[in-house]
């Protein structure tokens, strides 16, 4: 299967899917575990995939996205964005709101 199918198939099984560096219980850089920390204090269940384990995939998900830089935070297969924006999105209390529209 071609990368972008990889990617669009893992969106579409997760309404919160996160690209990141490392895993959740061992995020490998700072921004990827903020976006971490963000997810858990909104209680959101999520997928995550280490773009450090698949070279091809983290390319790919820049391409895919045509965002650059990793993390990436998709909810509901929509593109919310990396660190900065995500911890905007979690202090305005945006963020919160579209993870508990999740759950109906």
């Amino acid at each position: 299967m071609e990368i972008q199918e990889r990617i669009r198939k893992v969106i579409d099984e997760n309404s919160v899917m996160l690209f990141m560096k490392g895993s959740p219980d061992f995020p490998q850089c700072g921004f990827s575990g903020r976006v971490v920390q963000i997810l858990e204090a909104c209680d959101a269940k999520f997928g995550s995939a280490d773009v450090l384990m698949d070279p091809e995939l983290r390319e790919g998900i820049k391409a895919y996205s045509n965002w650059p830089t990793i993390p990436q935070l998709y909810i509901q297969g929509e593109l919310i964005g990396g660190s900065d924006i995500v911890m905007e999105m979690h202090e305005n209390g945006e963020l919160k709101k579209k993870i508990d529209a999740l759950d109906g």
